[in-house]
């Protein structure tokens, strides 16, 4: 089943179940927030989130004098082709007009096209991705999983605390890995799109193994630091 929805493009991946805060300053979504907070309250108050593949966000208010200037057109061949709906959980409005605001994932989509039309903001046609159901595989993978995300916790931030608490589902437990893992963005994006909780764990599995090895060798992450994926941004 395919739906159109507005969509928000990012320099960030967004994972179901994982919270994303963001600071909303363009205008465009700024009508976008306040459509939201409108809708009725059994309605969908929800959005996508889409990361950019090539090209910028809009830039940050602090580093403009005067008015935000719009970005250029997004199109579909600008955006990587899975995202996630970003559901609205908290609206703070401030003085000038703009909003902070606390999102949490919630569902994946493959874009199917992108429109500029009467809307403000970029709506696009999306397909569902099905709802994921941890099966017994994925259930004998996930302490595997977590033992080598621990390990590669320890070794990236030895001075720091390693999780204490941690999902008991499989799925969630991957979503958390794959978000809080130093991975690019390539990375971030193929496990966002794994068909399944077992494939995404496998993946993780080696990407893990991967990367605390290397660390434990020249305690770096071995990517440059502009293709990391950066943390949300604003708007």
């Amino acid at each position: 089943m395919s739906e159109r929805l507005p969509v928000f493009p990012l320099g960030t991946v967004l994972f179901p179940g994982l919270v994303l805060p963001l600071h909303i300053f363009e205008e465009r979504y700024r009508s976008l927030v306040r459509e939201l907070v409108a809708s009725p309250e059994d309605g969908p108050h929800e959005f996508g989130v889409v990361t950019l593949r090539r090209g910028v966000e809009a830039p940050s208010p602090e580093a403009e004098d005067g008015p935000v200037p719009e970005p250029p057109p997004v199109r579909l061949d600008d955006l990587y082709p899975v995202g996630c709906t970003a559901e609205l959980r908290q609206v703070t409005e401030l003085p000038d007009g703009r909003f902070d605001i606390m999102t949490v994932g919630r569902r994946r989509f493959t874009l199917v096209d992108v429109r500029q039309g009467e809307e403000p903001y970029l709506t696009a046609k999306v397909e569902w991705l099905p709802d994921e159901s941890p099966d017994e595989t994925a259930a004998q993978l996930a302490p595997r999983a977590l033992a080598a995300f621990r390990t590669y916790l320890d070794l990236l931030r030895p001075d720091s605390e390693v999780i204490d608490t941690v999902p008991g589902d499989p799925t969630v437990l991957s979503h958390l890995i794959a978000a809080t893992a130093q991975l690019t963005t390539d990375e971030r994006q193929l496990l966002l799109a794994a068909p399944d909780t077992a494939t995404r764990l496998r993946a993780e599995l080696k990407l893990l193994n991967r990367e605390a090895g290397l660390l434990a060798r020249v305690r770096a992450v071995p990517v440059p630091l502009s293709d990391l994926a950066r943390p949300a941004s604003p708007n």
